[in-house]
């Protein structure tokens, strides 16, 4: 066997247990060191090696954790909750809201980051309100996954595709291709919650408990950021629809919008002590290892010697959800994006891999980190989430997303000639 191919099975497998015997072993270690195995085999040169990380989504992340770190720190996101529900008064009424309102929330902050920052919020109302943990844990995650397919921000392989497969306006085909079907598969998914929890579901009026501002100047820097990122989205939008002759990267509105808060904030430096370097490193590692694999030719063979047709969008979503399953999605991006671009594969392709790849997180567990951080932050709470209660729900809810994707890609592909 290749060795390429030997330490990413390696990789791999450790991801999936966890550890090896008694070792525990954590997800970006294990990228970690099959990066340092690439490394230090011969299968990639330093200098390869420092080529294949990506800059600009490095930089994205980071941007965009400082402000999600900003957030939680000051209070404003459980502030802005508790506005946002305080006219909810059913339970029925707080699991609809929280599941559109975090979906649009992780296309814009990225899927990971809300994963992070609201965890913590979804198990205090529970509490407060007298419902199943579970139920809102699921909420969570099933909403930052559907939510992040529509925005080439909302999750880090849809940033891979946007970035590397040279998008001319990836805000806008994003949402032409993913935003109605992400709204659809939301309200199917909640009807699907709604009928398993059913139980769960009670008549007791809610009465939340207001929430106050831990750091009020820090929590009006993390606003101004918010702003920042907003307007330069917007900004960038309307330069490519007007077809101005400049433009600006996806790292720069995140690094522009964290400015304020690492500038002028005093807990700039505890700030950046708490976000999450692990996920930093595991995107390090993982353009490393996915470059040793791709120099390989060994998948560049193996899909030749099968003689299908691998831009299809039926082929594209399939592999995207079941593969994921095995490697996590965004290894599987790096993989496949690669391999698409070297068949000439279109727009619609594109759409369907960050489809097919995001929304495998709600199949299983180990479809997408964001379920990972959330059920990592739930046992730190004493809530467990087991693998087959994930799957008893995630499974109807990832069938019927999946339809309803295909039938509006499909549709979409096919108006577009």
């Amino acid at each position: 066997m290749n060795l390429s191919i030997l330490i990413l099975a390696v990789v791999l497998v450790l991801i999936a247990t966890r550890g090896i015997g008694w070792l525990r072993i954590r997800i970006w270690q294990a990228m970690l060191g099959g990066a340092a195995a690439m490394l230090l085999s011969g299968q990639i040169t330093p200098r390869q090696a420092l080529a294949a990380i990506d800059v600009d989504v490095m930089l994205f992340l980071f941007g965009m954790f400082i402000i999600g770190q900003a957030m939680v720190d000051s209070g404003y996101l459980y502030c802005f909750a508790d506005r946002a529900l305080a006219r909810i008064h059913s339970s029925d009424g707080l699991v609809f809201a929280l599941l559109l309102g975090t979906a649009l929330a992780s296309a814009l902050l990225m899927n990971d980051t809300l994963a992070i920052i609201a965890t913590p919020l979804m198990l205090h109302l529970a509490r407060e309100h007298r419902m199943a943990p579970r139920l809102l844990l699921l909420v969570l995650a099933f909403a930052v996954t559907i939510g992040s397919v529509m925005s080439p921000i909302g999750n880090p392989q849809n940033l891979l595709i946007a970035v590397r497969g040279d998008l001319a306006n990836p805000f806008v085909s994003f949402l032409a291709a993913l935003g109605p079907p992400t709204l659809v598969s939301l309200l199917l998914t909640y009807g699907v919650l709604r009928w398993m929890f059913r139980r769960e579901f009670h008549n007791v009026l809610l009465v939340h408990t207001p929430a106050e501002l831990q750091d009020p100047p820090l929590a009006r820097l993390a606003r101004l950021s918010l702003l920042i990122v907003m307007l330069l989205i917007g900004l960038r939008i309307g330069l490519t629809v007007t077809q101005a002759g400049w433009n600006f990267r996806l790292s720069h509105i995140a690094v522009a919008g964290a400015l304020p808060l690492l500038l002028f904030s005093r807990r700039r430096l505890a700030m950046v002590r708490r976000i999450d370097w692990a996920t930093l490193i595991f995107f390090a590692a993982m353009f490393v290892l996915m470059e040793g694999v791709w120099l390989s030719g060994f998948f560049q063979r193996g899909i030749d010697a099968l003689h299908i047709d691998i831009t299809t969008i039926p082929a594209v979503m399939g592999v995207g959800v079941t593969l994921s399953q095995l490697t996590s999605n965004v290894p599987l991006v790096a993989l496949y994006l690669p391999l698409l671009q070297h068949a000439g594969a279109g727009l619609p392709a594109l759409m369907a891999l960050a489809a097919g790849s995001t929304l495998a997180g709600n199949l299983l567990i180990m479809g997408a980190a964001s379920n990972v951080i959330i059920i990592q932050s739930a046992e730190r709470a004493g809530i467990d989430l087991g693998f087959l209660q994930f799957a008893r729900v995630g499974i109807p809810v990832t069938l019927l997303n999946i339809l309803t994707y295909w039938a509006y890609l499909s549709w979409w592909a096919a108006g577009r000639g």
